[in-house]
């Protein structure tokens, strides 16, 4: 059966406009830098539990499958092969996928890269025990087919780590209106708030994709320290871990 894409033209040229910036710390991405190491403790810690892996051995994922979905210019894959997965990227832009493979042979890392939807891997029946959908799908076409081909890319006990922006009015003025047009974090137009979804909405479509969501955090700024953290504050960025039991 072939399943309809979920990826968005406008949203990919987008984002190849700006690809060859995916590395730099002070440019588009900035954002994605700063919070990373977040992103990374919160997925490190979660899949060691769900796995029963000790995070003190030097490759504690070692024989565990990840499915990167809208990988960009490779900011988590890179990390979480380090930490021992076999890893996936895909994206659907394609430079975004070719400025990846480079960076990722300059690093001595083996990944492997795919210009693709998880539609696209659905149709070749592949199954991963982990599967990353991070700051996408508030940029997809049709958010409830994307969640169910990302969850139909899950092999039994595998988990699901999804992060995007709440729809609310606190993420308007700060994740829109303050990072794109006051602070100039982002470049203006990069996100259209419209599309920003609410935790409710993430978690009943993965719900229906089968999966059951054990854990939901918030991912909050602090300008005393200029670091992200992990909190209970879902109003603005939050992340998911959901697991499939079957």
């Amino acid at each position: 059966m072939v399943i309809a894409s979920t990826a968005s033209p406008e949203e990919i040229k987008k984002f190849e406009s700006i690809a060859d910036s995916w590395w730099d710390p002070n440019g588009p991405f900035r954002p994605l830098h700063k919070f990373n190491p977040a992103r990374i403790r919160y997925m490190r810690d979660r899949l060691a539990h769900h796995f029963d892996r000790n995070i003190k051995e030097s490759s504690p994922f070692e024989g565990l499958s990840l499915l990167d979905i809208g990988c960009g210019g490779g900011l988590i894959t890179e990390p979480m092969t380090r930490l021992g997965f076999d890893v996936t990227g895909i994206d659907a832009a394609e430079k975004n996928v070719a400025v990846a493979d480079i960076h990722a042979t300059r690093s001595n890392l083996d990944i492997d890269y795919t210009t693709a939807t998880p539609e696209d891997l659905l149709n070749q029946k592949q199954r991963f025990d982990v599967v990353l959908t991070l700051e996408v799908v508030e940029h997809v076409a049709d958010l409830n087919t994307f969640l169910d081909s990302a969850s139909a890319l899950l092999a039994p006990n595998g988990a699901l780590i999804a992060a995007t922006l709440n729809r609310t009015f606190k993420s308007l003025a700060l994740a829109k209106i303050g990072a794109e047009y006051i602070l100039r974090w982002l470049p203006p137009g990069t996100h259209d708030w419209r599309k920003f979804v609410k935790p409710s909405e993430l978690s009943k479509g993965l719900r229906q994709g089968g999966l059951t969501v054990t854990n939901m955090s918030g991912l909050t700024y602090s300008l005393m320290t200029d670091t992200w953290l992990t909190s209970r504050d879902l109003d603005v960025n939050y992340i998911v871990f959901a697991t499939k039991n079957t």
